[in-house]
């Protein structure tokens, strides 16, 4: 481990304000554009789902496209931080158009103006902005617990954010009307918050010169170039990177039908208001927990045992949330959310350290740096899982007859898929990421690769 620290306490915060940002886009499309979609413009839900999974066909390209542009980047800026700052821009534009849906068109143009506007903003300008800001872990440090402590404080600034955005978009909205209107002015807020937070994160940081973010004495293979082809090759070769791919799918999925709490909130338990209740137990111990996270690491001496044994803790905390909500007690959902939520902390905290460590493992068993490009799995992992999660939701939803329009109440076979949907299929994810966990263990792997050169 490199013990040298490169951050004062100023640069990690300012990394950290980067999620406000990350988050003005994601939990605001995560929680509310579907419900925005069908109940306020009146969109059908199956059709808005087949959409967004159309859009993913864009997405699967474009992250590793974005995150090779990074590697071959080079300015006074560095690498990552112009594609950070620059394409941010576009996703405010994008964000502001997708709540901006025009009323006064025919169902089929306001079909068309979402899906433009939605894979403008996923494939390309929040592709850019998300690989280079968790490129940029790798970029600016080489100290495994700086590294740990950006990726807990870049979740703690997520948190809060999604978390706030939960806890008061609906009483924005009312305050504004209740219109299609005021989900335009939210939005348009939302956008200046995140363009202003996005700027100050990118002028906190300075990249470290290229030859200091590369392992020095420890593999005599030379850094070659390599093409976009060669480079997903890569990718593919490395056990580890498939293993953090699949956990980012799952972990996104698991927000995406958490994110059906605003349906479930609304037409079972009969108070949307409880949303920002359920968005406080389960983000507030998040916030709490990721704030110990570099100290348990550092004191472990490792990420590998802690998180799986925290994913196993939110498992059986989200089973238990099933319980709670059979028996008709919010109090005990809420605990058991908290609970759950607890569990998730040291792999939330630490998963940009992971992904730094799996490059590291492509770099010593190749001889080639492809920070970038392995980083593509935050934003392969987050836009192909949370859209494909909020595009199956969509799907469920007009599957199980679900009504448009913003009607008081729904259907009995509606009710039933939104507790499958919001209680069951969470604790699946959870318990599905825990198994992959346990073979997530890159840091061994490295240590192995570098003691057998020493030899």
């Amino acid at each position: 481990m490199n013990d040298r620290r490169y951050l004062k306490w100023y640069n990690k915060v300012g990394y950290g304000s980067g999620d406000i940002a990350g988050n003005v886009v994601y939990a605001f499309l995560t929680f509310f554009v579907m419900i925005y979609l069908t109940d306020t413009v009146g969109l059908n839900s199956g059709i808005v789902g087949t959409l967004m999974a159309a859009a993913k066909i864009f997405d699967g390209i474009s992250d590793v496209i974005f995150g090779s542009l990074i590697d071959k980047t080079k300015t006074k800026m560095g690498k990552a931080r112009p594609w950070m700052l620059w394409p941010y821009f576009g996703c405010g534009i994008c964000l502001f158009a997708i709540f901006a849906i025009p009323t006064s068109w025919g169902k089929v143009a306001q079909y068309a103006f979402f899906f433009i506007f939605y894979v403008m903003l996923n494939a390309v300008f929040y592709t850019a902005n998300n690989i280079a800001y968790s490129a940029l872990t790798a970029l600016v440090t080489k100290n495994e617990n700086e590294r740990v402590q950006l990726g807990s404080l870049r979740f703690v600034f997520a948190f809060t954010t999604s978390t706030i955005i939960q806890a008061i978009t609906f009483g924005m909205v009312e305050h504004f009307g209740n219109t299609a209107e005021a989900w335009r002015i939210v939005a348009l807020i939302y956008v200046v918050i995140g363009i202003i937070s996005n700027t100050i994160s990118v002028l906190s940081l300075k990249e470290l010169p290229e030859d200091e973010t590369q392992i020095k004495a420890e593999t005599t293979a030379p850094i070659e170039k390599y093409t976009l082809r060669e480079a997903a090759g890569l990718l593919v070769k490395n056990k580890f990177y498939l293993l953090i791919l699949g956990v980012y799918l799952l972990t996104q999925l698991y927000s995406a039908f958490t994110g059906v709490g605003t349906y479930y909130m609304t037409y079972v338990l009969g108070d949307k208001s409880l949303m920002g209740n359920f968005a406080t137990a389960l983000n507030i111990p998040m916030i709490i927990g990721l704030l110990l996270v570099p100290t348990i690491v550092a004191k472990l001496g490792g990420m590998y045992k802690i998180n799986y044994s925290g994913y196993a803790l939110a498992t059986v905390g989200r089973i238990l949330v099933i319980v709670a909500a059979y028996m008709g007690s919010v109090p005990m959902m809420l605990a058991f959310t908290a609970i759950a939520s607890l569990g998730m902390c040291p792999l939330q905290g630490d998963l940009n350290a992971v992904i730094a460590s799996a490059s590291d493992y492509t770099y010593l068993t190749t001889g080639k740096r492809i920070d970038g490009t392995m980083y593509s799995c935050t934003s392969l992992g987050v836009k192909i899982g949370g859209g494909l999660g909020t595009a199956i939701s969509g799907w469920l939803l007009d599957a199980a007859g679900f009504i448009e329009g913003g009607v008081a109440t729904q259907p009995d076979s509606v009710i039933n898929m939104l507790n499958v949907m919001y209680l069951w299929l969470p604790a699946i994810f959870c318990a599905l990421v825990t198994i992959l966990l346990t073979r997530l263990n890159v840091e061994k792997a490295n240590q192995a690769l570098l003691a057998s050169r020493k030899a």
